[in-house]
């Protein structure tokens, strides 16, 4: 862990997360980061980076992404937003602004300053959700090109962790043409957020 974090204790390493700037000149709407996380919580889902709407009210997945993803859990959203059980740790904080094809990529300055740091606290976690390109690259080992190929590999990490796609409403035709996903992984993914999460 980064010297300068290895002091802080947790709630003191997670205020300067929220207090973060780093992005600020390249961010449309200003840096706001938007986190999840306890030093209890078992499972970790990580997405890709806020969109303008999460940025507006500061709730992850607070948008259509999130209920898809929520119903591919299996958990209600006051689960869901339980950082006690759930920890949410996008690529990139902050809302990164809006391309041609959608939502820009994460800042590419984010992961490396804080996401080893976080991740060393979070010592709980049973299963990480791995959601698109960019979370892939970064957790998945000897992560492929492909998003496909990467959920297709899914076992070779299962239990520990699940590549996913995006669960964006831009990604229906993916979830058109690829119906084993949804056939084969959700039920999969949803008995052991049970296990997990059961009293």
């Amino acid at each position: 862990m980064n010297e300068t974090f290895a002091s802080l204790s947790f709630d003191e390493l997670v205020a300067r997360v929220r207090r973060c700037t780093l992005c600020a000149e390249h961010l449309p709407l200003g840096p706001r980061p938007v986190v999840q996380l306890s030093e209890t919580s078992r499972i970790l889902v990580v997405g890709q980076a806020p969109g303008r709407r999460v940025h507006e009210t500061g709730l992850p997945f607070n948008d259509p992404s999130g209920d898809r993803l929520r119903s591919w859990m299996g958990v209600t959203r006051d689960t869901f937003y339980d950082e006690s059980e759930l920890a949410i740790l996008p690529m990139g904080f902050c809302y990164p602004g809006t391309g041609k094809s959608g939502d820009l990529p994460p800042r590419p300055e984010c992961a490396p300053a804080w996401r080893e740091a976080l991740l060393a606290r979070l010592t709980n976690i049973e299963l990480t959700l791995v959601i698109g390109q960019y979370a892939h690259a970064w957790h998945l080992p000897g992560a492929r090109r492909s998003v496909t190929d990467n959920v297709r590999n899914w076992r070779s990490v299962w239990p520990v962790m699940l590549p996913l796609p995006h669960p964006s409403p831009r990604n229906n035709l993916w979830l058109r043409k690829n119906p084993w996903f949804e056939q084969q992984i959700i039920p999969t993914l949803q008995r052991r957020i049970g296990c997990i999460l059961r009293p």
